[in-house]
């Protein structure tokens, strides 16, 4: 039984919860944020997928 490559741009842009569950940051922060600081509140958090996409994560993460 081989083992699974685990997708290198999954893995820098998810994380995988205790519970099963995947989180990823915002966008829209890497440049030109200088005079931008309406809504950095809100893109600061973590955000939680839908269920919707659990399925293709663990397959794209499958040690997670």
């Amino acid at each position: 039984f081989p083992k699974l490559k685990t997708h290198s741009g999954t893995k820098k842009r998810w994380r995988a919860l205790s519970n099963g569950k995947f989180k990823r940051a915002h966008a829209a922060h890497a440049h030109l944020n200088v005079a931008r600081d309406q809504g950095v509140r809100t893109h600061s958090a973590r955000r939680h997928i839908p269920g919707a996409q659990t399925p293709t994560l663990k397959k794209l993460m499958p040690y997670a």
